[in-house]
């Protein structure tokens, strides 16, 4: 039984990685890259985009959620390691759809669970209709402008990015 579910996941997994190709192209991806550096020059905190195309093999064969990969990989790819930790992690899970934000802890104390959940909401509706590009580049300037909102920018002052702007995209 665990064989014909890990079969199905390399199936699927196959078939994200043709969409995002599809649907992300590497002009996309730049596009998406200058929406986060933009974005960035507002606030004090850091955007990571994370696309990935199907849960790895571990996670499938014991039935784990989209929302620990999210959290894992939030810890692996340093989002949470800033300064005043405000960090957050947008991810796209392909195959099975799946959308998670996850916030460092000052800014989850900042912002209420149903503002993530409207942003999700509004990026799953843009997926629908395949508009990839759009949705991403929405739900990244909205999380910017939570940011922003809420961890400014401090005039003069230098901005360490300590995580790369470029969307992290896991085949």
């Amino acid at each position: 039984m665990a064989d014909k579910a890990l079969q199905a996941a390399h199936a699927a997994r196959a078939r994200a990685d043709e969409k995002i190709a599809q649907v992300l192209p590497a002009a996309a991806l730049k596009r998406l890259q200058q929406c986060i550096a933009t974005g960035e020059q507002t606030h004090t905190g850091e955007m990571v985009l994370c696309i990935e195309t199907g849960l790895p093999p571990s996670y499938v064969a014991r039935g784990a959620p989209a929302r620990e990969r999210a959290i894992t990989l939030f810890g692996k790819l340093r989002v949470w390691d800033t300064e005043a930790n405000n960090g957050v992690l947008l991810y796209l899970l392909m195959e099975p759809h799946a959308i998670e934000v996850v916030a460092d802890r000052a800014l989850s104390r900042c912002v209420p669970q149903e503002t993530w959940n409207r942003i999700t909401e509004h990026l799953a509706a843009s997926l629908r209709s395949d508009a990839y590009e759009a949705g991403l580049h929405g739900a990244l300037a909205s999380i910017s402008a939570l940011l922003a909102a809420h961890f400014p920018a401090r005039p003069g002052a230098q901005r360490a990015n300590t995580v790369p702007d470029a969307p992290v995209v896991l085949r």
